[in-house]
Formats: structure tokens, sequence, C-alpha cells
């Protein structure tokens, strides 16, 4: 196999592994700047190459485009994973409380039930469960715990570090005039 034929099928793979429903061969030849038949030649060499290698995943022609596919042998495991409550999709309070601890960190219960208007002690154990955030120390004559961020939420979010977060200043200013206009009635 030439280097060439390899450099094809690695960009296949690489735009499957992006897409969300099957992409036609044309479409997958014209992003990797190859001919149509090049394409479907390299689109069947990497499905058999992913089986041949007992792959965790198939790349399968489907609905009149390609797709990568979990193998179906994987299935209870992926099952599992998707399933497990670590990785499922967080509420709209958890969120809000995770934006909290994240842009105000160090921060306690009470400050963010403060922001939130809401008893946030199921929201923070779930998030804490979840491995997103931890107790990073204890503050005041009470030692109320101080919540902070993990490198686990860094890594769900792709970021090196919290300096990477987003500004938040622009959403506070539109918020601000946004404020102000429905305030402010006429003079």
């Amino acid at each position: 196999m030439n280097e060439r034929s390899t450099q094809v099928r690695r960009a296949l793979e690489a735009v499957l592994f992006l897409a969300d429903e099957p992409i036609s061969s044309s479409v997958l030849a014209q992003s990797v700047e190859v001919s149509r038949r090049e394409a479907e030649g390299a689109l069947r060499d990497l499905a058999g190459e992913l089986e041949a290698r007992d792959s965790g995943l198939a790349l399968r022609e489907v609905a009149g485009g390609w797709r990568l596919f979990t193998h179906p042998e994987a299935a209870p495991y992926v099952e599992r994973f998707v399933v497990s409550s670590k990785h499922t999709r967080l509420t709209k309070a958890a969120l809000e409380t995770l934006a909290i601890v994240a842009y105000k960190q160090p921060v306690t219960r009470h400050q963010i039930a403060g922001i939130r208007g809401v008893n946030p002690d199921g929201v923070l154990r779930a998030l804490t469960d979840r491995g997103l955030i931890l107790e990073v120390g204890r503050e005041g004559p009470g030692r109320a715990v101080l919540y902070g961020t993990t490198p686990e939420f860094l890594e769900r979010l792709g970021l090196p570090s919290l300096a990477d977060l987003p500004s938040i200043s622009p959403l506070l200013a539109e918020s601000d005039a946004g404020a102000e206009g429905t305030l402010a009635g006429p003079g």
C-alpha cells in the first residue's frame, strides 16, 4: 500500500469519525480531494481493514452514504458506558451550578445558593459523583466546604487550564444592558 492511499484512508476515517450521519462517497471524495472512484475504493479498503484487525468500529454503507458504527460485538460495553450516570447529559440546574463553581471557585454551597436562589445540595452531590467538582478546602468559623472544578472538568471541556475558560464579561455586559432597558421606564 502506498503513502497516498494511506493518507486518503486516514483522512476519510477522520472525517467519518466527526460525522453524525451517513456521508455520500461524492461528498467524502470532495472533502479529501480525490475522485469519487478513489474514495469508494479507499472506503471499501478501510471497512475491510477495520474488520480484519478486529476493531471496535465498523464502517458500513447505509442510507446512501458511509458511516462509522461501533462493532456489534462491543454493544454491551457501549451500552453500559452510555447508560452510566457519569456520562449522561447534565441538567440545566447542574450546568448552572457547574458554571458558578468554574467561574467563582473556590465557592461555598451558601454562595451558590445565593446566586441560584435554590438549595444546591443535590446538584453539588451529583457533580461531585461525576467527578466534575470536588472539595478544595474549608472556610470560616463554620468550616464551610469550598468547591472547585477537577481536571476531569477541564478534560471534558477540552481546556488546558481554567485560564482558558471563555470570558464571562461580555455576557454580563449584555445582561446589564438588557436589565437597564427593562427597568428604565418612559421618562
